[in-house]
């Protein structure tokens, strides 16, 4: 036998006697935002290759940045529930009144300016009050960012009077009751529309937080940022990281607890770290931009948040007219949030 030949049949041999890569389990993870936003580089990345290190490299998951897989943003739950992709990262409010009992933590009140306490109440509070709503998914964890600030084109707002008859683009409903609250008109839209929807005059601002500057790079787009004292904000969004229900029934148990592991509460601590540093980073971008960081004065974020009582009421009316104790709700996330953050 030649030593081309036997060489040949050495690799052919090796081939089949392990797999090429080492994983048997390639699974997709597609999402909305870019692969320059943060979280894309600092969040999903890094938890996929969690998951492939802790089952040992039999799994390895490839995330789609951009919506590269096709659909829309509103469409990644119903993507991730019917199977078109294995994983999903999406914002809970792109599909309103899905998930009406999470939603309780983006209320402004509920949620002030803590998202890792929030992120870890999610998690004490999911399997007997937020489950059920998520049928068809499995949840790999919940979280939250660092909560909702104004990004205003041209105009700085320290009071509700200063809204009077501006739009702003809202990220979910409980985000358009917040703005409808403070007397301007919320205009839904998924976030990658924004800066163009900015520029072209469609809104006046953005109910938004920070760490969305870099990657949409909106310190071009506006002049002022605008939160309370003490960083409080305006409620904050609730997003997903999901799987197909069929394709987490399929996997092995070592496997499963791989991804447990790798969404533990020390990972959604390391979460709420990420976004609060993100956010942080976000607003120096702004200002050294020359924007204006407008942090209101005691008096005036009182001012801002006493509409707040309204948004928190109009929810509880809405979730208790189909069946939900949306007033339960709110006094749990409150106790669950203020023991995460002792």
């Amino acid at each position: 036998m030649s030593s081309k030949i036997a060489l040949g049949a050495a690799a052919i041999a090796a081939m089949f006697a392990t797999p090429a890569t080492g994983q048997d389990y390639q699974l997709k993870l597609h999402h909305f935002l870019s692969e320059r936003a943060p979280a894309h580089s600092q969040m999903l990345v890094p938890w996929a290759e969690r998951v492939e290190e802790l089952s040992g490299g039999v799994v390895d998951i490839e995330v789609f940045p951009a919506m590269t897989l096709g659909g829309r943003p509103p469409e990644l739950v119903s993507q991730a529930r019917d199977g078109v992709v294995d994983l999903v990262w999406t914002l809970n409010g792109y599909t309103p009144g899905l998930f009406p009992r999470t939603e309780v933590f983006e209320l402004p009140t509920v949620f002030v300016n803590d998202p890792t306490a929030t992120n870890l109440a999610m998690r004490a509070m999911f399997d007997g009050q937020l489950a059920e709503e998520y049928t068809g998914l499995e949840v790999m964890f919940l979280h939250v960012h660092a909560g909702n600030g104004m990004q205003m084109v041209d105009d700085e707002v320290r009071s509700p009077a200063d809204l009077d008859g501006l739009s702003l683009r809202t990220p979910s409903r409980s985000g358009a009751w917040v703005i409808e609250a403070l007397g301007a008109t919320p205009v839904a839209m998924p976030v990658p529309e924004l800066p163009q929807a900015l520029s072209r005059g469609v809104v006046d601002g953005a109910l938004i937080p920070w760490e969305i500057i870099p990657p949409l790079r909106l310190q071009e787009q506006t002049d002022f940022q605008i939160e309370g004292a003490d960083m409080a904000r305006l409620g904050t969004s609730v997003f997903q990281v999901s799987m197909n229900k069929a394709t987490w029934d399929s996997l092995p148990a070592d496997v499963q607890n791989a991804f447990r592991e790798a969404s533990n509460e020390e990972w959604l601590r390391e979460v709420g770290e990420l976004w609060r540093g993100t956010d942080d980073f976000g607003i120096g971008m702004a200002t050294e931009a020359g924007n204006t960081h407008v942090v209101l004065t005691d008096e005036e974020t009182v001012a801002l948040l006493a509409p707040m009582a309204g948004v928190v009421e109009r929810w509880i009316d809405e979730v208790s007219s189909a069946g939900v104790d949306g007033a339960a709700l709110v006094d749990a996330a409150r106790g669950a949030i203020a023991a995460a953050s002792n």
